[in-house]
């Protein structure tokens, strides 16, 4: 399978070229860069423009963007305005939240991409119905604005009570969207399960993102090499890999301050992923 990395391993480091290079370094062909302004500020032209130079001469890929979480550079520390959610029922800040995640896609006309990752609402956020009204419109405007650059996006199952498994599918059925997703394994652990998850999700995923947890908080710890984690590897990978043409396994994990050669231990994660038997 396609081995994909997300720059959410180096997410509180600005990134450079670098960075980049490491990866590519490492053996690893693509990269999904995760949209936090701390990292990549997508505002930023002589960032773009820095990042589209080297990507037009190198061999690695960018999969795919991480749609921005928050307009700040603090994990949304600043407070609750810099939360950016397709389900914010205030039509001037959800026109802004959408103006903030087209900023991002706006990247593809510099470095082409295949695909953005997007929340449905916030973590731990309960279900309205209004809610759901927002994320449509906000969908409807954001599928054809990423489409014209060469763009999918995708839905990522996440823990609120929007992004089960059974939930997409059924926001998907009143809206009539056609919208795949990415799934989150890690996620998955912690709400309905894996199997149960993929099973449903198996027809349109599109994507992946692939860390470990104990199934109550989202930890996004190294597979294999960080305790605390409770997923079975042999059971997802068998799943993961029954459909192998259809999505990558991409790396979603969390920077290990002491963790030496964090890019050779990624890749030591991809070899023993795909030796599960």
């Amino acid at each position: 399978m396609k081995h994909v990395l997300s720059s959410h391993l180096f997410i509180n480091h600005r990134l450079t070229v670098v960075w980049l290079d490491r990866v590519l370094d490492a053996g690893i062909s693509a990269v999904e860069i995760f949209c936090a302004r701390q990292s990549l500020d997508y505002r930023d032209r002589a960032q773009i423009n820095e990042l589209a130079h080297w990507f037009r001469d190198s061999e690695l890929e960018l999969w795919s963007l991480h749609a921005p979480m928050y307009t700040d550079d603090v994990w949304g520390k600043s407070g609750p305005h810099s939360v950016v959610s397709i389900t914010e029922t205030s039509k001037p800040r959800r026109v802004a939240n959408v103006d903030e995640i087209k900023r991002a896609i706006e990247i593809a006309e510099k470095i082409p991409f295949r695909y953005l990752v997007q929340h449905l609402g916030v973590s731990g956020e309960e279900w309205d119905d209004a809610k759901v009204d927002a994320a449509f419109t906000c969908l409807e405007d954001l599928k054809v604005f990423a489409g014209v650059r060469g763009v999918e996006v995708l839905l990522e199952n996440i823990p609120n009570a929007f992004s089960s498994s059974d939930r997409l599918r059924y926001i998907l059925g009143i809206t009539h969207l056609d919208i795949n997703f990415c799934f989150d394994v890690g996620h998955a652990n912690m709400m309905e399960g894996i199997e149960p998850a993929y099973e449903r999700m198996k027809d349109r995923i599109r994507s992946t993102h692939i860390h470990n947890n104990d199934g109550v908080k989202d930890l996004h710890l190294f597979p294999y090499l960080a305790d605390g984690g409770n997923i079975d590897w042999n059971k997802t990978m068998k799943l993961l890999r029954s459909r192998p043409d259809q999505y990558p396994l991409l790396l979603e994990l969390r920077e290990v301050p002491d963790m030496a050669e964090p890019f050779a231990r990624a890749n030591e994660v991809f070899d023993r992923l795909e030796n599960e038997q």
